[in-house]
């Protein structure tokens, strides 16, 4: 006999070593079977279980188990990323904690590699074990990591292919440079964050004192009326150390204030050197003072402008972040930290009375996202690809329908990055990742290939001699590595069985944030270098947020920790609450109180399966669900075969949500709730053949049941899929290895549905009846039929028992009228009334419903008064106007019961 309740701590380790041992998460072995293939997305070497990392495992999961209930050879490949800076930074602040004072720099790079791959071997890949308490089904045989020595391989080559190409070329150009790590970071890497700053005005003079007029009052027109004479030009700045590298000023052309100074020439103050002031489209006339300062070395924008004006960059800044020893800065600068150099500039230019104003500025500041130091843009030597010819054939690849976006509006997200992209920054000056192929001989010159020997005999081919070659210093990019995870994890370059086999992959599941970083990335290799895209489909997800709609950070402390709610909840409770959410273009809002409700769905569909052990329901031998009588089990049979065909459809559609909803509302509100509730009079009855059916018919659903449930909450059905057979044939396998349910649709009974549909709103309708009237819950109250037709009259007769019963009836008849002082609702061409004279006050429940109306106008007008003010929704943040919005519409649909309550009772 099932126990009481399911051990979710007890049962799930078991089960999931039972799955694994069976080689359940391998792909079937049979050539002829459909394949169905799968990459996850790598997590890092150094990551633990967040709430992303379930929600999108928990889908690709839910995908790869209901594709093999459907009998395809399904390939979940895992594996990890090395994770470059990340991993870097864990071992070296291991080892500033040491106490030794070892660092890699006196450890040297082979022995600190040496270091990392000991880490990794201790303690990396702590995932893995948390991803297989969430109930991945893997194929952990399989598992890669991205610097394992085969996908090293399919790295070197693909660097070396692109480089012959001319696809992989050396530049130097603007980078975001991280002073902590020492090292370019990519824009994922970035965080802008507000912060508070200031925005410093200073003049540049004229050279040999030059003047010209300013405006500074217009007519409506905009006409200058009034003028002053200038001997400088102003411009603002938030970073004044920088201005030690400017090269230029630029102003816009239109802009008349300056046209008759453009061409002309400004001394850049301290620095004392003369700049041209330029006409450029980039500055903003209405912004500041309209004229820029361009600084080609440290800025973005100003790096375009300079390129386009041929204007000179000067870098300032060393690899830590301080002041370049170079003549053209001032020797009272070298040296200096970046931010004592900016105290120090504002200073010294204070001094020579060049200070126009100072103005308190909210700055957005470009942070590390795992060193939180200001990242400075920085002109340096690094490799690049070149991403917009390789994005050419991705671009296609979309544009033809080859590889689909679900939602189909992140499309265009999609081609809005490819048809703009820059070149990519793939070196890193990192020790920890793939060490780019590329060797120096004295001279300079460079020599890619994929292994030293093939750089010697190259570089011996040019020279005609043997000659000495270095190494490049840096990694590439993490994204380099894992942008060929679709095919390097299937074995190539070789032509492997694999490869032939499950390539392109099927799906791709993932966040919206790592289109362009990742999945961009894989389309422009896989295109590239199997000619093909990597995958049919690429699903995007939302992203988890806290109840109240916040993004989660460890600052705000919302932080929730998935491997905490599966020790409280179990996994099944997290990945049904999970997939429900996982509506496409909305936030999923997670709270303990939500898993914990659909705990409570696995319990109900414990006890069902108790109650249907209990009362003998178990299959002793084949059943056929077409030949089933009597209109309650026909009606069941109809409406789980709409179920089955309704997750399934959902599921194809990648409907997370819909098929949670559906299977949902089948067990707990169907299932469980009615038909269980309406067939007891049947087991329980003399009618020995229709109990002998209804038993196994209960046994048979809850096979389905099982089946159906089982992407989503794989550990119950499992143990139940065992326990079920105790008192009848064993099972010959596990459930995972079981077929979906394939029902014909002639098993849909729309005559059964319509009178077992009748039952139900009528049941339903009695509950919400005596639920809003406020009747006692316990007491007995009886329901009259007026203007019943003969079939529903007859209907009544039928299941009068169950009816009274279910609906917590003194009695229910047919009547030619209602009494004064009932409430009542249309079913059919019935009115059905619940009399409430004697039951309840009347009087006193119409108060109650008017004070509660009240109640909710009120509230009603006080969220309107903030949505209406248009200085609150200017200033209010979207989720915050988001929940306002909630509040008034919950309000409304309130208010909208209680009058309708009130209009039942007269």
């Amino acid at each position: 006999m099932l126990e009481s309740h399911f051990s979710a701590q007890a049962a799930e380790p078991r089960l999931y070593v039972a799955w694994e041992q069976s080689g359940a998460f391998k792909p079937k072995a049979d050539p002829d079977a459909e394949t169905f293939s799968i990459v996850i997305p790598p997590p890092n070497v150094t990551g633990s279980l967040h709430i992303g990392h379930a929600l999108n495992c928990t889908l690709q999961d839910i995908l790869c188990r209901f594709e093999r209930l459907r009998g395809k050879s399904v390939l979940w490949q895992p594996g990890l990323d090395h994770a470059g800076i990340a991993t870097q930074m864990v071992v070296e602040r291991q080892m500033a904690q040491g106490g030794t004072n070892e660092n890699r720099r006196t450890l040297g790079r082979g022995k600190f590699l040496e270091r990392v791959w000991s880490w990794k071997a201790e303690s990396g890949g702590t995932i893995t074990t948390q991803l297989k308490r969430l109930g991945a089904s893997c194929d952990w045989s399989r598992e890669r990591f991205t610097l394992d020595e085969g996908l090293s391989a399919a790295v070197r080559k693909v660097f070396v292919q692109l480089h012959k190409e001319g696809l992989i070329y050396r530049d130097k150009r603007l980078v975001n440079w991280d002073p902590h790590f020492e090292t370019a970071v990519s824009d994922l890497e970035v965080v802008n964050e507000e912060r508070a700053g200031h925005f410093w005005h200073f003049k540049y003079p004229l050279e040999n004192g030059e003047t010209y007029q300013f405006p500074i009052a217009f007519d409506e027109d905009g006409e200058p009326t009034e003028f002053e004479t200038r001997d400088y030009i102003s411009i603002a700045t938030t970073r004044p150390e920088t201005m030690l590298g400017d090269g230029a000023v630029a102003v816009h052309p239109s802009d008349k204030r300056y046209a008759s100074i453009v061409g002309k020439r400004c001394l850049l103050p301290l620095a004392d050197r003369l700049i041209p002031i330029i006409a450029d489209e980039y500055p903003d006339p209405d912004f500041g003072s309209g004229a820029v300062k361009i600084t080609g070395a440290h800025d973005f924008n100003d790096y375009k402008v300079a390129r386009r004006h041929n204007i000179e960059m000067f870098i300032l800044l060393d690899t830590k972040g301080r002041m370049l020893d170079a003549d053209y800065i001032p020797e009272a600068y070298r040296g200096l930290d970046r931010f004592d150099a900016r105290k120090q500039v504002v200073a010294d230019i204070d001094a020579r009375g060049l200070m126009l104003k100072v103005e308190d500025k909210l700055i957005t500041q470009p942070l590390g996202e795992r060193s939180d130091v200001v990242i400075e843009p920085m002109l340096t030597d690094q490799w690049y690809v070149d991403a917009a010819k390789l994005a050419a054939n991705a671009l296609k690849a979309v544009e033809s329908g080859e590889t689909k976006f679900v939602p189909e509006s992140w499309t265009a997200t999609y081609y809005q990055w490819m048809r703009n992209i820059e070149p990519w920054c793939v070196s890193r000056q990192l020790w920890w990742g793939h060490r780019i192929p590329a060797w120096y001989d004295e001279e300079g010159q460079i020599f890619v290939e994929e292994t030293e020997a093939e750089a010697h005999a190259a570089a011996k081919a040019k020279h005609g001699r043997d000659v000495t070659l270095i190494q490049d210093e840096d990694v590439l990019d993490t994204w380099f590595s894992s942008g060929l995870w679709p095919f390097s994890t299937l074995g190539w370059p070789e032509d492997t069985a694999e490869m032939s086999r499950f390539y392109p992959t099927s799906t791709l599941v993932t966040m919206f944030d790592i289109i362009f970083f990742w999945v961009a990335r894989m389309m422009m290799f896989g295109c590239h270098f199997t000619g093909k895209a990597p995958f049919s489909t690429v699903v995007i997800h939302s992203r988890v947020v806290d109840e109240n709609g916040k993004k989660m950070s460890k600052s705000k402390g919302n932080i929730i920790d998935p491997t905490v709610l599966i020790d409280t909840y179990g996994a099944d409770a997290l990945r049904f609450t999970l997939a429900i959410a996982a509506g496409p273009g909305r936030d999923i809002r997670m709270s303990d109180k939500r898993v914990e409700g659909y705990r409570n769905f696995g319990t109900k569909l414990w006890n069902a399966a108790r109650f249907a052990q209990m009362n003998e329901c178990s299959l002793w031998e084949a059943f056929e669900p077409s030949a089933v009588k009597h209109t309650l089990n026909r009606w069941i049979v109809s409406e789980l075969t709409k179920t089955a065909h309704g997750v399934e459809s959902a599921l194809s559609a990648h409907r997370f949500d819909e098929a949670a909803q559906i299977s949902y509302a089948f067990v707990w509100g169907v299932f469980c709730d009615l038909y269980l509730e309406l067939v007891k009079p049947l087991l329980n009855g003399e009618d020995e053949e229709a109990k002998s059916e209804t038993r196994r018919t209960v046994a048979w659903v809850l096979d389905q049941i099982l089946k159906i449930l089982h992407p989503f909450m794989p550990f119950v059905t499992e143990e139940l899929w065992d326990k079920t057979a105790e008192f009848g044939p064993k099972r010959t396998g596990l459930l995972i290895n079981e077929a979906w349910p394939k029902l014909d649709v002639s098993l849909i009974d729309e005559a059964a549905a319509a009178e077992v549909g009748w039952v139900v709103d009528l049941v339903t309708g009695l509950r919400s009846l005596r639920s809003e009237s406020n009747v006692p819950a316990g007491a007995k109250v009886p329901a009259l039929l007026i203007g019943a037709s003969k079939e529903t009259a007859l209907r009544l007769e039928r299941y009068q028992a169950e009816i009274d019963r279910l609906a917590r009836l003194d009695y229910s008849v047919v009547a030619d009228a209602a009494p004064a002082g009932s409430v009542t609702f249309v079913l059919g061409e019935a009115i059905v009334a619940i009399p409430l004279a004697g039951v309840m006050d009347i009087g006193a429940e119409k108060a109650r419903l008017s004070k509660e109306i009240a109640r909710c106008t009120k509230e009603i007008e006080t969220v309107s008064r903030k949505l209406d003010n248009p200085g609150f929704v200017a200033k209010a943040p979207a989720e915050v106007i988001e929940e306002q919005r909630e509040r008034r519409a919950a309000y409304e649909a309130e208010k909208q019961k209680y009058e309708a309550a009130l209009t039942r009772l007269g």
